[in-house]
């Protein structure tokens, strides 16, 4: 998955790799501690983050080309980012952090960028699940696979973590209890982020319950863009890319699943409506779709029966879902397969009230 690397930036990777390992155990331990508040600010909105330099660092000295260490200075050394009323430190974080690295003094200048790097590592290895082995394979033409290929994995009889959710066990003191995941959402990268089967069936209690899942999954890829955004050459990690491909591929099928089933409970309510005669004053509906570009749930708004006293009729569900059609299919701010997603479910809308 990364043989299209950049150059410049696996290069990086290894530098700053190879730099982090040369450290004493004590330095990568302390590096290792500070990075944890970082990341933090980095993915939550805070007002200030306050940091440490290692009091010393092993760096590659560019002048005579070999390793040594290099004090810190005590008054350079501790770092706070942001004020009391300031909403959020992203910006001023990542600004403050690339001026250490182009600071005058080598050390400071070494010690934030291994700062840089191992909170990136943190962000990707330590605050994210690890998810299953899977291969998607993409529906149609669509650039990012999206349905898994093959079958679960067979239950064994030990549990793997990534085949259940562990539960306290009741009073008769057994410990954790792990209960299976069903085979459908075995299929995917992290089981327990599944709500919905191949088949859009819904897999969990609630449709409440669907949406915090894709939630889940979308602060999931919020860590994994912010830790890009800190080192861009995390790309060259295994986990990195491991990760990126299994969440995006589960994310985009379940939102589009999750889409999917509140349209039919959309044509299910207008029925049920129509029925009882109470549609006669106005019908606007807000149908979801799930756009893989910004990865989240959205709304196409179609008013149906002007406010008024129009009395319904099945018809204007249809002129509705056809003219929205037309109108989205010229729409060039959807990519191909957002698009190809949305018109799906207006054709569905429309297919439910054809005579």
């Amino acid at each position: 998955m990364t043989n299209n690397m950049v150059p410049h930036l696996r290069q990086e990777y290894e530098t700053q790799k190879t730099l982090f390992e040369s450290q004493p155990v004590i330095v990568q331990r302390f590096l290792e501690g500070q990075a944890q508040p970082i990341a933090e600010a980095l993915i939550t909105k805070t007002a200030r983050v306050r940091f440490s330099l290692p009091d010393r660092v092993v760096t590659t000295l560019s002048q005579i080309h070999q390793s040594g260490t290099i004090t810190l200075p005590e008054a350079e050394r501790h770092i706070q980012v942001g004020r009391f009323m300031q909403r959020d430190v992203r910006d001023a974080l990542l600004h403050r952090l690339s001026e250490l690295e182009r600071s005058a003094d080598q050390a400071v200048a070494v010690s934030a960028g291994l700062l840089r790097y191992v909170t990136a590592m943190h962000m990707v290895h330590n605050m994210l699940p690890a998810g299953r082995s899977v291969v998607y394979r993409p529906d149609e033409d669509e650039q990012i696979p999206t349905i898994p290929v093959g079958d679960a994995a067979p239950e064994s009889a030990i549990t793997q973590a990534t085949d259940a959710i562990a539960e306290e066990g009741a009073a008769d003191n057994r410990g954790e209890v792990q209960t299976p995941f069903v085979p459908a959402a075995r299929k995917f990268f992290l089981p327990q982020w599944v709500a919905f089967d191949l088949d859009g069936r819904l897999l969990v209690g609630s449709v409440q319950e669907a949406e915090a899942h894709v939630q889940s999954m979308q602060r999931y890829v919020l860590i994994l863009h912010r830790a890009l955004a800190l080192a861009p050459y995390m790309t060259a990690d295994e986990e990195y890319q491991h990760k990126r491909y299994g969440i995006l591929g589960q994310l985009i099928h379940q939102g589009r699943a999750l889409a999917n089933f509140k349209t039919d409970e959309i044509i299910s309510a207008i029925k049920a409506r129509a029925e009882q005669q109470s549609l006669n004053r106005g019908l606007t509906v807000s149908l979801p779709y799930f756009d893989d570009q910004t990865l989240a749930l959205d709304h196409s708004n179609l008013e149906i029966i002007p406010a008024g006293r129009i009395m319904f009729i099945p018809a204007f569900v249809v002129r509705a879902a056809r003219d929205e059609e037309a109108k989205v299919t010229q729409d060039t701010r959807l990519n191909a397969s957002t698009r190809r997603h949305l018109l799906a479910q207006l054709k569905n809308l429309e297919t439910a009230f054809q005579s």
